[in-house]
């Protein structure tokens, strides 16, 4: 009978250990400050394997002693660990207080209490600088050839190449006055017409009058 009463004793005691390692207990339960893109959040993970329920609680405090209250989830544990994430905006190096009340086994505040990061999640965007002027800067200038591309036709090549002409509206002269162009006779053609009409008319009559006076010879 002594032998049975020690180890009912032993398995009772065992069996309370084991339920109370199983119990929801506050070392269950850890906080953190993080960010979910630009903004803030408080995440609780809980780790109470038996997996009881527990409403978590956040609260900022201030100074003097004024908390303001910001979020409250409900989260079941697990070995690998429950989370959720009370949605805050939280500034740097600010102090909040965790709560964890799960029924009558745990109403107590995580431990220490949870102070933010010294940097917050959204940062000020930097100054925008001003595009770059679109404006080509100028180049600089080439200096000119020493010699320039073209060659410089000689001087006998200049002296027999004939001067370019020049086109002319005015109509072409005929190819006989073109001689008498030349030599000048067109402007003193009257003169010589002249001149030979009075040649032809003092020919005529000395002809006429040696004939008269051979005529005369003969009949005398």
């Amino acid at each position: 009978m002594r032998i049975l009463g020690v180890a009912s004793a032993s398995a009772a005691v065992v069996l309370g250990l084991s339920s109370s390692a199983l119990a929801c207990n506050i070392r269950d339960f850890k906080a953190e400050a993080k960010c979910d893109g630009d903004k803030g959040v408080i995440v609780v993970t809980d780790t109470d394997a038996s997996g009881t329920s527990a409403i978590v609680s956040v609260f900022l405090k201030g100074t003097g002693g004024v908390e303001n209250k910001v979020g409250q989830q409900e989260v079941k544990g697990s070995a690998e660990g429950t989370a959720v994430s009370i949605q805050e905006d939280w500034k740097p190096n600010a102090t909040y207080r965790v709560h964890v009340k799960a029924g009558h086994i745990v109403d107590e505040d995580v431990q220490p209490d949870l102070v933010t990061a010294s940097t917050a999640c959204k940062t000020d965007s930097p100054t925008p600088t001003p595009p770059a002027s679109s404006t080509p800067k100028p180049s600089p200038s080439k200096s000119a050839p020493a010699q320039s591309a073209t060659p410089t036709p000689s001087a006998s090549e200049s002296s027999s190449a004939p001067a370019g002409t020049v086109p002319s509206n005015a109509p072409s002269p005929a190819a006989g006055d073109s001689n008498l162009a030349e030599t000048g006779a067109s402007s003193n053609t009257g003169l010589i017409a002249g001149i030979a009409g009075a040649l032809v008319v003092v020919g005529g009559g000395a002809v006429f009058f040696g004939m008269r006076r051979r005529g005369a010879r003969d009949n005398g």
